[in-house]
């Protein structure tokens, strides 16, 4: 058997039949702009929908780093999903186009460079328009 990506194990009478977990409630909704500030770190809401619905980003201009979520990510884009929004897509991939990163976490996949985002984009683009 080769290595195992999660190696921490339940207690005995774990069930996971009957286990939940709560959702938390939110204190608050973000929207375009909005500015987060963690102390050591400020962040920008940006709306990125077409993937999903009220889908955002998180923008740090003095590091150029991108936290993308589902907004884009290096694998096939999904755009034919219940919610998606492919003319609303094509505007977030015009934007992000644009966007002078120099890294992006995405929601999915290992991060990437700038360089490598404006390629997607520019993909998703050719691809759709």
């Amino acid at each position: 058997m080769g290595p195992r990506f999660i190696t921490a194990l339940p207690h005995a009478d774990f069930d996971l039949r009957t286990f939940t977990c709560p959702p938390a409630r939110p204190t608050g909704l973000v929207e375009e702009g909005d500015v987060i500030d963690l102390g050591n770190r400020v962040l920008e809401v940006l709306h990125l929908p077409g993937h999903s619905p009220g889908s955002i980003g998180l923008w740090e201009s003095a590091t150029g780093i991108l936290f993308s979520g589902d907004a884009i990510y290096d694998d096939p884009l999904l755009d034919e999903l219940p919610g998606s929004e492919i003319a609303s897509y094509l505007n977030t991939m015009r934007r992000l186009e644009k966007l002078q990163a120099r890294v992006v976490h995405a929601g999915h996949d290992p991060s990437f460079d700038g360089l490598r985002l404006r390629q997607l984009a520019r993909a998703y683009l050719d691809r759709r328009s």
